[in-house]
C-alpha cells in the first residue's frame, strides 16, 4: 500500500513564495516519476511538474522559471519550492506517485491573493 501525504500549502501574497512536500511512504521502491498536478476551480487536473527517480525533470510552461521540484536523497519525499507566485497559481496541489499504476495525495491548497 501507498500512502502520500502532501503538506505547506496556504494563502500568500502575489510575488511570494511557498514549498509544498510530499512524503511517500509504503511500497515505492523502483518508482518511474514522482510529481505535482493542480486543480484549479471549474478547470481540468494540469500537470504542474515531475521528476523521475533518475533526477530528470519536466515542467508546465506556465511555471518554469518560477517552480522547482526536487526529490530528497532516500526519495521518499518529493518538494516544490513554488517563486513569483501569481493568482492563477491559485489551485489544490496533488502529489503523484508512478510505480506500477498512479497514485494521488489528498491535495494541499494554495491560494495566491492579488
Amino acid at each position: 500500500q501507498v500512502q502520500l501525504v502532501e503538506s505547506g500549502g496556504g494563502l500568500v501574497q502575489a510575488g511570494g513564495s511557498l514549498r509544498l512536500s510530499c512524503a511517500a511512504s509504503g511500497s515505492i521502491f523502483n518508482f518511474n516519476a514522482m510529481g505535482w498536478y493542480r486543480q484549479a476551480p471549474g478547470k481540468q487536473r494540469e500537470l504542474v511538474a515531475t521528476i523521475t527517480r533518475g533526477g530528470s525533470t519536466n515542467y508546465a510552461d506556465s511555471v518554469k522559471g518560477r517552480f522547482t521540484i526536487s526529490i530528497n536523497n532516500a526519495k521518499t519525499t518529493v518538494y516544490l519550492q513554488m517563486s513569483s507566485l501569481k493568482p492563477e497559481d491559485t489551485a489544490v496541489y496533488y502529489c503523484n506517485l508512478d510505480v506500477a499504476r498512479l497514485y494521488w495525495g489528498q491535495g494541499t491548497q494554495v491560494t495566491v491573493s492579488s
